[in-house]
């Protein structure tokens, strides 16, 4: 057994390949972030902006790295939560976990902004006000609702979104390249229109909220098929894949709109400039798709992360309970609906995009943390048990070299939050904390 499996994911069934670990990651990273991002990052940086995502990607790698490498210890679901634990023990793991379930309710609640603003471009009376307000609550509380009764999923639901929302990206980047000129490739020129530095440290957070989601993967280790050897590759591949991907929309943004896209325009002005009105609303109905899709699969999985930690009882109880006639973690998915509404009431998407992306760094940092801790284990594990470890792990060249450069990339990114999100997520932590004692507290009385 590896380092820090408990053999609680035995009786899954290892159905997930390696094409099907890449449509997790996929359909974790690519929700909102690409269909609201170019605006706001065009505004900031112009012509440039392509570059920005490319250089962020590339970067980002190497936290993807280290996961990949964390991942190919394990063959049991649980993901940074176990990583954690395994590495510095149950108060760590819980807040792991905790800043986990933040990271993914902020997210919930602004790509669900993002969805009503794509809707608005349907149906003009559902992007603000009333009508705003309205649309935000059926979505998240239809979502809560049926996922309550139960919810019936699987790796086919996960491909016909994957494709859905991936033909009419793959038609824009291909319809939008002949509109690229040279001035997207003048290095001089686009440096000159280089962020300030105020602006850059926003800009890179918000650029980062894009990548993010891969993580998600590594909790189906129970139930892939060999996990120590899909999960790294497809975490790289994939990564790779949509880091260029984003690379080709923002460029065809950029070149496309008028002034480099930097009026507050969308994916469906690309679209509708391209193709006319069929191409508007084939844009719009894949970010509707690539949204919907998101918010399904989190309302699906984010309130099993609080449901595990009360079975853990690293929670109070109330969050284990079980509806006694649908059988699902009722009161976790109630609560995950009702923040996640509050929120999308009252936050912009680059509040909450900042707020998730803080926690998810915060997260990412705990994992890095423990991947030395995991390694010399394994390394000091002796027998047959442990020659197979180390053969199977997805050791990274360069001793500690690519964990050194991620964590510093992780420290500096969340650094350039804003001063609210740090209160938010600071303030949702120390709740955690209060409950996690509370729980303690009643198993030791």
């Amino acid at each position: 057994m590896q380092t820090g499996e408990k053999g609680a994911s035995g009786h899954l069934v290892r159905d997930i390949g390696l094409t099907g670990a890449m449509f997790l990651i996929l359909n974790g990273m690519i929700g909102a972030g690409i269909f609201a991002l170019p605006a706001t990052i065009a505004a900031s940086a112009g012509m440039l902006s392509p570059w920005l995502f490319l250089g962020v990607g590339l970067l980002f790698i190497t936290i993807v790295l280290c996961f990949a490498e964390l991942a190919s210890y394990f063959r049991s679901s649980g993901g940074p939560v176990l990583y954690a634990t395994s590495a510095f023990g149950p108060l760590v793991g819980f807040n792991t976990g905790w800043l986990l379930f933040l990271s993914r309710m902020t997210a919930f609640a602004a790509n669900t902004t993002v969805m009503v603003l794509y809707i608005g471009a349907l149906w003009p009376w559902a992007g603000a006000g009333i009508g705003r307000a309205l649309l935000i609550t059926l979505i998240i509380g239809g979502l809560t609702l049926a996922n309550v009764r139960g919810v019936k999923d699987g790796m086919r639901t996960v491909g016909i979104f994957t494709v859905l929302k991936l033909v009419p990206l793959l038609l824009l980047v291909i319809l939008g390249l002949g509109h690229v000129g040279a001035e997207a490739f003048l290095f001089p020129d686009l440096l000159a229109n280089l962020p300030t530095i105020d602006d850059f440290g926003g800009t890179i957070l918000l650029l980062v909220y894009a990548f993010v989601g891969f993580e998600q993967v590594a909790n189906t280790a129970g139930e892939t098929r060999n996990p120590r050897r899909d999960i790294p590759r497809a975490l790289v591949l994939t990564v790779l894949a949509i880091g260029l991907l984003y690379f080709l929309i923002t460029l065809v943004y950029v070149s496309v709109l008028p002034g480099g896209g930097g009026t507050g325009q969308t994916l469906v002005d690309v679209g509708r400039a391209l193709a006319g009105p069929v191409g508007a609303l084939a844009i719009t109905l894949a970010a509707i798709f690539s949204i919907g899709g998101n918010l399904a699969s989190s309302t699906l999985a984010v309130p099993r992360l609080t449901f595990a930690l009360a079975e853990e009882r690293l929670l109070p109880r109330w969050f284990g309970h079980i509806h006694e006639k649908f059988s699902t973690p009722d009161n976790s998915i109630l609560l995950l609906g009702g923040l996640a509404l509050v929120f999308a009431l009252t936050g912009s998407f680059v509040f909450l995009a900042v707020a998730s992306t803080l926690a998810r760094m915060l997260t990412y940092i705990l994992c890095i943390a423990a991947l030395p801790v995991i390694r010399r284990r394994v390394d000091r594990q002796a027998g047959a048990e442990g020659d197979e470890a180390r053969a199977r792990a997805y050791r990274l060249k360069g001793g500690y070299a690519i964990p050194l450069v991620a964590l510093v990339l992780c420290i500096w990114i969340a650094a350039q939050s804003t001063g609210e999100a740090w209160m938010l997520i600071g303030g949702l932590l120390a709740v955690g904390l209060i409950l996690f004692w509370l729980e303690q507290r009643r198993a030791g009385g």
